[in-house]
This record gives C-alpha cells, sequence and structure tokens, in this order.
C-alpha cells in the first residue's frame, strides 16, 4: 500500500491561509483531502485525479484549491479565508481504506 505523509498544519488567525502537503510513496490516480473536527464525523473536503479532474465540497469551494504534482507523487491544499469552523484535523486519503496520519489545522477567532 502506498504511504502518505501529511505536513504543513498549525495555527493561523481567522482570515489566513495555510497549505498543506501530502506526500505519497508511489503514484495514485485519485488523491483527496478530508477533515475531521472534535466530535464529528469525518468530512471530504477536495479530490483531485492525476488527469486535473477536481471536485471540492460546497463548505470550501471558493475558498481552497487542490492541487497535485504527479512528478513528485505530492498534492496540495492552499486553504484561504479560512474559518475557525475549518478547525479540524485534516487527512490525505489514497483510495479506500489508505489515509495519512493527519495534520492539525486550528483557526482562532
Amino acid at each position: 500500500q502506498v504511504q502518505l505523509v501529511e505536513s504543513g498544519g498549525g495555527l493561523v488567525q481567522a482570515g489566513g491561509s495555510l497549505r498543506l502537503s501530502c506526500a505519497a510513496s508511489g503514484s495514485i490516480y485519485a488523491m483527496g483531502w478530508y477533515r475531521q473536527a472534535p466530535g464529528r464525523q469525518r468530512e471530504w473536503v477536495a479530490t483531485i485525479t492525476r488527469t486535473g479532474i477536481i471536485n471540492y465540497s460546497d463548505s470550501v469551494k471558493g475558498r481552497f484549491t487542490i492541487s497535485r504534482v504527479n512528478a513528485k507523487n505530492t498534492m496540495y491544499l492552499q486553504m484561504n479565508s479560512l474559518k475557525p469552523e475549518d478547525t479540524a484535523v485534516y487527512y490525505c486519503n489514497g483510495g479506500a481504506g489508505n489515509w495519512g496520519q493527519g495534520t492539525q489545522v486550528t483557526v482562532s477567532s
């Protein structure tokens, strides 16, 4: 199974930006970002395929940008105009049951 390692989380004020990265140990056709806030279920954020097909959840559309560099097996999530409700652990996903360890994003009001 391809290993996934996230990085780039942190603490930021509302309105600020963060960029998350997910490095994969091999090539994956479709990769995505999910997030889980305390006491809530894990929710889908965005997905990108190797061919550049992109989808976003309505909650982040217009604020977050997903991208990837296929040659580096790396995916990114540029998060702008962050809100306190974006606070969560963000996970990289590389298919069924294939998750990274997660990276904490905290947005203060």
